[in-house]
């Protein structure tokens, strides 16, 4: 009895790429954000670049908001890789000024978080202390003490490249003071010692 042979055209599922998701078919713009991701994290930063600008361009068309605001965010994060700052304050600005738009705070936040990063490494401090007590702000009325801790230890940074040492300190201090609220001992330790250090720097 021979063998019945399957038609080839019955095993096309086996060699098909993972199920693509139907959305990323119908929207090109969407392809190109997801692609630049893939680039992004592959370090692959022209090719982000070149995907990002497609996406950016779908969305402009299609007037979505927030796919801009993705795009204009995540082309900042591209030109930041790249040390292309000013670029990047560009993108970041615009992405930030649509989320004030929508009131999403939290985006914001974030934003402002990425510009100081670039106004500290640009040497712009007063920019960057500037905006890093508004992030400090936001974190103490949320009473979130991870955000107001990272935040401050930015802020200590900051004020050491300037040469004001006894302000790092204050801020190390008060980093050591909410560890030991939460009795985080080893951690309050460890800060109070930074704090004397950066004193006697």
């Amino acid at each position: 009895m021979t063998e019945q042979r399957q038609p080839v055209e019955s095993l096309d599922p086996l060699y098909k790429e993972e199920k693509k998701d139907p959305a990323l078919d119908e929207d090109p713009a969407k392809a190109d954000y997801k692609a630049g991701r893939d680039f992004f994290s592959q370090g692959e930063f022209a090719q982000a670049a070149m995907a990002y600008h497609n996406a950016l361009r779908g969305f402009e068309e299609q007037g979505d908001e927030q796919g801009i605001a993705n795009c204009s965010d995540r082309l900042g994060d591209v030109c930041v890789a790249k040390e292309e700052y000013r670029m990047a304050l560009e993108h970041f600005q615009r992405a930030y000024d649509i989320c004030e738009k929508e009131h999403d705070i939290f985006s914001t936040v974030s934003l402002n978080r990425k510009i100081a990063g670039i106004y500290k490494r640009t040497g712009e401090l007063d920019k960057a202390l500037s905006l890093l007590f508004d992030i400090f702000d936001h974190y103490s009325q949320l009473r979130d003490p991870k955000g107001t801790v990272e935040i401050l230890e930015v802020i200590a940074e900051v004020y050491t490249q300037m040469g004001e040492n006894a302000k790092a300190a204050d801020a190390l201090r008060t980093i050591a003071g909410i560890h030991a609220n939460f009795k985080h001992s080893r951690l309050a330790r460890e800060f109070e010692q930074r704090a004397q250090a950066a004193e006697l720097a």
